[in-house]
């Protein structure tokens, strides 16, 4: 006798953010759900809200393992994977120390890879899925003073657009949300990660500065952040995107993604850094 699919849910970095709103949307509309967070306190009142919560570390392979493990002991497999953990790291190329480079691509890249493979047999048995990877505007354009972060989001681009080819002949759809500025306490954490000056002669100590200033600037009252959005506009996005028959291969969030995102595509390399120049002082 078949197993009936499984369409359970389960959502990174639900603790605030697109995470939390992304698990709360879909809790109310009928989806099992599980949340996950690091630590399960921080996602407490989450379950009164309906949601099944799990501590995961995207960044600790037995963590990973043993969630995984739970979730498909309960429900036979998973059904959908939201791959929403992650963050900025912010800071001039030569100023960021590496193991905090390391550190953000373990759990902006090398986390999410890694789940993908826990959860792709359980999705081929039943022949259905939903693969469901946070992305950026920042993983189709750079800015200046993130580039660990667009680095990160440009390899989750590339890492889905193979995914999605190579698990589609098993009934599963790789999709990418291309969320643009939202207001959260991202635009926060981006700025308070940029790197200290470590002297006072330090030739990217300005520049730095201005980077977290204008990170924080643009999230809560820059022009930008009035085309901006809310967690709760990705959390709809991405509902449409699991509800869809043939959904799209990306799904881009907020009128600040389209409009950068066109001028992008319309600028050159060199009038792209024009542009850059216009809004911060480069480093000299």
């Amino acid at each position: 006798m078949a197993h009936a699919i499984s369409r359970a849910v389960l959502v990174t970095g639900t603790s605030s953010g697109i995470g939390k709103a992304t698990a709360l949307r879909l809790a109310a509309h009928g989806w099992r759900v599980y949340a996950t967070a690091r630590r399960s306190a921080d996602i407490a009142d989450l379950a009164q809200s309906g949601c099944q919560t799990l501590a995961l570390d995207v960044t600790d392979e037995a963590s990973m393992v043993a969630a995984i493990a739970q979730v498909e002991a309960a429900e036979g497999a998973l059904g959908v994977l939201i791959n929403n953990a992650g963050y900025s790291q912010s800071g001039a190329i030569a100023t960021v120390p590496i193991d905090q480079v390391r550190r953000e691509f373990e759990t902006n890249v090398f986390g999410l890879a890694r789940l993908v493979q826990l959860v792709v047999p359980g999705m081929r048995r039943q022949h259905w899925g939903k693969i469901i990877n946070l992305s950026s505007m920042g993983g189709r354009l750079t800015f200046p003073g993130g580039g660990y972060y667009h680095a990160s989001k440009y390899a989750v681009e590339a890492l889905t657009d193979a995914l999605r080819f190579e698990v589609g002949g098993f009934g599963i759809d790789a999709v990418l949300i291309e969320p643009g500025l939202i207001r959260s306490r991202f635009g926060e954490t981006a700025a308070t990660s940029v790197a200290p000056a470590t002297t006072d002669d330090d030739p990217y100590a300005a520049f730095n500065a201005s980077v977290a200033k204008i990170s924080q600037e643009t999230y809560q009252s820059g022009p930008l952040a009035r085309l901006g959005g809310t967690p709760e506009d990705v959390a709809a996005t991405i509902e449409r995107a699991i509800t869809a028959r043939r959904p799209r291969t990306r799904y881009l969030v907020t009128p600040s993604a389209r409009v950068l995102l066109t001028l992008r595509t319309l600028l050159s390399d060199r009038q792209w850094d024009g542009f850059l120049r216009g809004q911060m002082t480069p480093p000299q």
